[in-house]
């Protein structure tokens, strides 16, 4: 029997569905029948595979984790399994090669590498990657190195000296490197990866996931997949895969899980040829609100209060990756109204938020942050947010907007609040200004958390973390943030027009009560949130 007739006598769908599939395949004569309705939702990928098992005589098996061979898996490299979406298992005194498309494996050469027979059997995609994520990675310090690739029939090899742009389109678009891309994605979407790091060593291919601000990595492929995996990239994210001198910004859209993932492509030129990264941003998960930043209540309480100021500015400060834009996302959230015409102008928009205008900086045509500003200025806002403040000019129109009746939200690079203000002096921005516009500055961080699984109380004051798969061995999982408010009072008026030191500033916010940063993370610490080597490593 067809797969079609097997499926509808056991009942996932009608003969109308399969008719519609059949008429969707005329179109696209490329994808097989039970890839169309499973794309059409009528099947699941469990039910379509134990139709196919039925259909071929073909094993579908579950419960991968309980007979992975990882001996076996050893023996062929990892990229090679990664790109069959395959993994080996001992089951009943045999030996199974697992895949969601076992037809389509080189049978012989499998069993060459491993000198035994095996049989074959289907099984569910997202089982054999998680058995794959958990069977080969190891931490950094136990990294395991790979085996160049054998002349295994399937994994294409390119000399990259002689690659011209019209082969590594060729190879770019072979089913093995499209199918190893997709899953190097999909894995870092599965581990919470912020960034991914295709990096091209002398000798290797690195494949490095940043998590919760730390990188990772996660295994490493033989440089000779590197043109092939890179091209794909240029591919999907519309850039030039013959231009390999020069660096290029791209940006693509996968969908993963019935949603979409936007991604931002950097592809930069190395010794060792380009590295890429690939910034993940999944608009579906940014559900922040203040919150669930980390805020304490008095915290939580004071930017309440700041962000319904009818004007002036507040400045959020610290390093890329602190934090800074989804504290600037979550304040404009909370204070967004009908009422409002609220605009931000942003390099880049990581996400978007239903009704405010959000306009992208673009130097290339002219439209730099001072020059949209300008522009802005014009269209009568309520609210702004600037991404950075990073010139004099941008600073002196945010600060002319502040004095006419604007509440304005901008960063700046400083390691500390108190030294925002030394920092805008030294733009050039007069200290009458300074005093009269600024009304907050707020430094932050983010710290790693204890990983809930595998966290350990040792005393009463110190926690650590034993450990486990779920945290990569780190002792850590998902993020906080810690906060340094510093208010804008008389006093510092005062001694900004005197251009008094950071640091005079500072001593007069801690006698007013200012929490600092180590401090914060010193309660998160208290409260067995963190180690205390965790909030040094952020604060020093």
């Amino acid at each position: 029997m067809k797969i079609g007739e097997i499926l509808i006598n056991r009942g996932y769908f009608t003969q109308n569905d399969l008719d519609k599939g059949l008429h969707l395949q005329e179109e696209r004569p490329q994808m097989l029948i039970g890839e169309i309705l499973q794309e059409m939702g009528v099947v699941e990928e469990e039910a379509l595979l134990a139709g196919l098992s039925e259909q071929l005589g073909i094993p579908f098996q579950k419960d991968l984790a309980l007979h992975f061979a990882q001996e076996l898996g050893a023996l062929i490299p990892f990229e090679l399994w990664h790109g069959w979406t395959a993994i080996p298992i001992k089951k009943e005194n045999k030996i199974f090669i697992v895949s969601t498309d076992p037809l389509d494996l080189p049978r012989m050469e499998i069993e060459k590498k491993m000198q035994s027979p095996v049989d074959l059997a289907f099984g569910l995609s997202d089982e054999i990657i998680n058995v794959l994520t958990q069977g080969y990675w190891r931490p950094a310090q136990q990294k395991r190195e790979y085996e160049e690739p054998s002349v295994l029939s399937e994994m294409p090899v390119i000399d990259e000296t002689e690659a011209t742009g019209e082969n590594l389109l060729d190879l770019a678009n072979k089913a093995p490197v499209i199918r190893l891309l997709n899953q190097i994605i999909f894995q870092a979407l599965q581990q919470g990866a912020s960034d991914i790091h295709l990096q091209p060593q002398k000798n290797e291919f690195r494949v490095r996931y940043r998590i919760d601000g730390i990188l990772h990595d996660v295994f490493t492929l033989s440089s000779t997949l590197h043109p092939a995996l890179i091209s794909r990239v240029k591919i999907l994210s519309k850039l030039n895969i013959a231009e390999r001198r020069l660096p290029q910004d791209g940006r693509t859209t996968v969908s993963s899980q019935n949603h979409a993932i936007d991604i931002r492509v950097s592809i930069l030129p190395t010794t060792c040829g380009e590295a890429a990264v690939l910034r993940l941003l999944d608009p579906s998960s940014f559900l922040f609100s203040l919150s669930t930043l980390g805020l304490y209540p008095d915290e939580l309480e004071r930017l309440e209060q700041l962000i319904s100021s009818d004007h002036g500015i507040i400045l959020l400060t610290g390093p890329t990756g602190s934090g800074k834009t989804t504290t600037l996302y979550a304040s404009m959230q909370k204070i967004n109204q009908p009422s409002r015409n609220m605009i931000t102008l942003e390099d880049p928009i990581e996400y978007q938020i239903p009704g405010l205008s959000q306009i992208q900086v673009n130097p290339a045509i002219g439209l730099s942050f001072a020059a949209g500003l300008r522009s802005i200025l014009r269209h009568d806002p309520d609210i702004l947010m600037i991404g950075e403040i990073r010139d004099k000019e941008t600073a002196d129109m945010a600060i002319q907007a502040s004095l006419t009746g604007h509440l304005v939200f901008s960063t700046l690079h400083t390691n500390d609040a108190a030294s925002a203000l030394t920092r805008l002096l030294e733009m050039g921005i007069e200290p009458y200004l300074i005093s009269s516009a600024l009304i907050a500055v707020i430094a932050q961080r983010l710290i790693r958390l204890l990983c809930p699984r595998c966290k350990e109380n040792t005393s009463t004051e110190s926690q650590r973390s034993a450990g486990c798969e779920y945290c990569f061995h780190t002792g850590y999982r998902g993020r906080t943030g810690i906060f340094e408010f510093l208010t804008i009072d008389d006093e510092i008026r005062q001694m900004i027009l005197q251009k008094q030191p950071s640091q005079k500033i500072k001593d007069y916010a801690l006698k007013k009560g200012m929490r600092t940063l180590r401090a914060s993370g010193e309660i998160k610490n208290k409260e067995g949130l963190t180690t205390l080597e965790e909030v040094l490593r952020v604060t020093t």
